[in-house]
């Protein structure tokens, strides 16, 4: 999903030294190698090595990663990177979930437009999804063996972080007006679908079908954990070895079921294979075996299933919906980027029909 770059790269690389400076408290701060990505819209993302004298005169090093909150193109109705910021930082020190260091964060937006925070930048390999990861990449280097160990790792991560103490160390989730999270959660799928409905221009009865589904099926006290809200290996850096070096993209995150995050990480691989009529990698498990998989892991039945499969390609529906007029507005041709809605609206309705709904 490449996008135009519009952040200049030598103003951001001064702006950045300058502001780093006073968080270092160091006057000699070199900001080098400054990249700016073509790609993503959830988040402006900026890449570079940082380098300064600390105060006991030794010249110190990091590879580091700018994250700005976006003020142009939105793919959610209220992005926050202070929240994502927070969600990584809690992580980081009452759990053992693996997650990027966050090193500061800025709310002023006077320096980059937006508030924004810096984390390090976390060595590995991230299975892409443009090409999927399916079809090209490093992924399809690796032996049917070492794909399985890559999925296992990623899974026992998943799994591992729905047994964090949810209430305990995440207590900053819970609905402010003390309404049970998902009923919360579903209030805000409703207000995301609002404010998205005028770009939602392909099967807007299937997604309309689908906001009254969740709604009208809803759960009864299910069962809440910390939902990553973005479970996916496209989200995973893996180390040299295969194991989970840190999870990212905390924007979403939120309390909920745990099936939130397994119909995500079931539906979002089958948009990245079988609905792109590839061939699923040997090794790497389908539907029934990642559930069964995920329950053995977590010592947990996820029960209904499908209707969090239904949930999953909704959100991912009003994501690629949003996502379809920005890439025309970027200049993809219209047939391509309309695939990109298209193919998890078909998707959805092939989900709603599972249901019987």
């Amino acid at each position: 999903m490449t996008v135009a770059t519009r952040r200049d790269v030598e103003s951001t690389r001064t702006r950045l030294a300058g502001w780093l400076a006073g968080k270092l408290r160091a006057a000699d701060v070199a900001v080098g190698d400054l990249m700016v990505p073509r790609a993503g819209y959830s988040n402006e993302t900026v890449f570079c090595e940082v380098s300064w004298t600390d105060w006991r005169g030794r010249r110190v090093q990091r590879s580091l990663v700018l994250r700005i909150e976006p003020t142009g193109h939105q793919l959610f109705a209220r992005p926050d990177a202070v929240f994502q910021a927070r969600m990584m930082t809690t992580l980081a020190r009452e759990t053992t979930v693996p997650v990027p260091e966050v090193l500061f964060v800025e709310t002023d937006p006077e320096v980059f437009g937006a508030p924004f925070y810096v984390m390090e930048r976390v060595a590995g390999r991230i299975p892409p999804d443009v090409p999927s990861w399916h079809r090209k990449g490093w992924v399809t280097g690796l032996g049917p063996a070492e794909r399985a160990r890559m999925h296992d790792n990623a899974l026992t991560a998943l799994a591992q972080l729905h047994a964090v103490d949810a209430h305990r160390y995440f207590a900053f989730l819970e609905p402010a007006d003390g309404q049970p999270p998902f009923d919360a959660y579903l209030d805000g799928l409703r207000a995301w679908h609002s404010w998205a409905e005028p770009d939602v221009r392909y099967d807007a009865d299937v997604v309309k079908a689908a906001v009254a589904y969740v709604d009208e099926a809803r759960p009864h006290r299910p069962e809440e954990v910390v939902v990553w809200r973005d479970a996916r290996p496209g989200n995973i850096i893996f180390a040299d070895d295969l194991s989970v070096a840190a999870l990212l993209d905390w924007e979403t995150s939120t309390l909920g079921p745990p099936g939130v995050d397994l119909g995500w990480w079931v539906v979002f691989d089958e948009y990245l294979c079988e609905a792109q009529g590839l061939t699923r990698l040997d090794g790497v498990p389908g539907r029934e075996a990642t559930i069964e998989r995920y329950q053995e892991l977590t010592g947990r039945e996820v029960p209904d299933v499908g209707y969090y499969e239904v949930l999953a390609a909704l959100e991912l529906s009003l994501i690629t919906s949003k996502l379809t007029r920005l890439l025309i507005e970027d200049g993809l041709a219209e047939p391509i980027a309309v695939e990109y809605t298209t193919r998890v609206t078909g998707m959805l309705a092939g989900k709603l029909a599972r249901v019987g709904a």
